[in-house]
């Protein structure tokens, strides 16, 4: 096809969508030669309050529209990018530019781990391409790895560190011994947490972004609602403590597996050992690391967030849609999926358990919990008592276990909570090694 220019259409110029029309404007004559051709920036779709914004003043006001109808009526759009966020209405949205015959491309990890599907069907339909790379991993090149690098992998498993967010508060933690409010807090000052944190804290955008992950390396369906989650704000200064003494780093951890037709999809805290590849993954950077038949383990590290790291990854789509436009070539959109594969519950998870309790501190204390853990065929690999408080006389024990049964360890937990002897039990998280 000879293409004079390629026509962008951007919808949401926030943080993420002002930076791609800066690097379009910017970078236009290196897109050009990358393309073959002019790669023009000419509509943008905002909301009324983003008028009030410099770009505006930048780029032109005569760029920009509130209407829905101007947008899509546009003259000359060839590509669709989807900045906007959230699945309502951006999925309105990204379904129209499909069906109207035109690429797409979005960042928008919500809208693709709950309707990517249904966008896929309507790309296939209409023989056009939905690119999303910048929907896990902002500037990690992630999605195409598992969609060709990867392919000829049998994946057995997906652990990663994929909130920025969450990193820095517990490497702060880890660090520098502050509380949670305190390293949440830092992480609010300097612009990595929202002043509502809970999509990150709670492990809410790590479960979309391991929905879609888990959903291209075992060519299944696998939703944020079949994932199991556990956020970070009950861990404790305590918890770092003997994370470090037994020989641990605490990392919130998305975590997805494949054994016989079986998917393990969670994201929680977990105990890892210090000394594991993910261990030493600090700060606001991400890593992804797979295990795969032939290349056994690979790593991709980078960082996972921003307006930079993220622009880099829309802006490599919205040129591998203008070559598509160029040159014809259509590049594959959707997931191949295979029938016969099914979700583990969490209750028929196997790992190994930290749990820190406060005690009664006399005689025979541990014996009943060790009672209580044996009953549930639960064995225990170390037991440490510490901080015994002769006024109030309670003590601290600290019990990891050799590899269990979620369901049952539930169930001890239940049981130990109604034990005399047993004051609180303070915390719980998994360990986790990588295979």
């Amino acid at each position: 096809m000879d293409k004079k220019s390629i026509g962008i259409g951007l919808i949401g110029c926030g943080i993420i969508g002002g930076q791609v029309a800066r690097v379009l404007k910017e970078r236009a004559d290196t897109l050009a030669t990358e393309v073959g051709c002019p790669v023009e920036l000419r509509k943008i779709k905002v909301i009324p309050p983003d008028l009030e914004r410099p770009l505006v003043g930048e780029l032109g006001r005569e760029l920009f529209t509130t209407d829905d109808e101007e947008f899509f009526a546009a003259p000359g759009i060839d590509v669709v990018a989807e900045a906007m966020g959230g699945e309502t209405p951006a999925f309105d949205y990204v379904k129209r530019a499909l069906a109207a015959g035109k690429q797409a491309v979005t960042s928008n990890k919500e809208l693709i781990a709950k309707r990517g599907a249904e966008l896929m069907a309507v790309a296939r339909e209409h023989n056009v391409t939905l690119r999303y790379e910048a929907s896990v991993g902002g500037g990690i090149p992630l999605i195409s790895r598992f969609q060709y690098d990867l392919v000829a992998n049998k994946i057995t498993g997906v652990y990663a560190i994929i909130n920025g967010t969450t990193n820095y508060i517990l490497t702060r933690m880890a660090a520098e011994g502050v509380d949670f409010a305190a390293a949440l807090k830092k992480a609010q000052e300097l612009g990595y947490a929202e002043a509502n944190p809970e999509n990150d804290i709670e492990g809410i955008d790590a479960t979309y972004k391991l929905a879609i992950l888990s959903s291209l390396a075992f060519h299944a369906r696998v939703g944020p609602d079949d994932i199991y989650r556990e956020g970070i704000s009950r861990l404790s200064n305590r918890d770092f403590q003997y994370a470090q003494e037994l020989g641990f780093a605490i990392k919130l951890l998305a975590i997805a597996k494949e054994n016989q037709g079986q998917i393990e999809a969670r994201v929680h805290p977990v105990f890892i050992p210090a000394d594991a590849l993910l261990a030493k993954v600090d700060g606001v950077y991400n890593a992804v690391l797979v295990e795969g038949d032939l290349v056994d383990k690979v790593l991709f590290f980078g960082q996972g967030a921003g307006p930079l790291a993220t622009s880099s990854a829309v802006v490599a789509d919205i040129v591998g849609a203008a070559i598509e436009v160029t040159h014809g070539n259509q590049a594959q959109s959707g997931w191949r999926l295979e029938g016969g594969k099914v979700v583990k519950p969490m209750s028929e998870v196997v790992t190994r358990y930290y749990l820190r309790l406060s005690i009664e501190d006399q005689p025979g204390a541990l014996a009943q919990i060790a009672k209580v853990f044996g009953s549930h065929e639960i064995s225990i690999s170390s037991a440490i008592q510490k901080l015994t408080d002769p006024v109030v006389q309670t003590a601290e024990i600290v019990i990891v276990t050799h590899d269990a049964v979620e369901r049952a360890v539930q169930a001890a937990l239940d049981q130990l909570q109604h034990l005399p002897v047993v004051r609180e039990i303070s915390n719980f998280v998994r360990v986790e090694a990588e295979d």
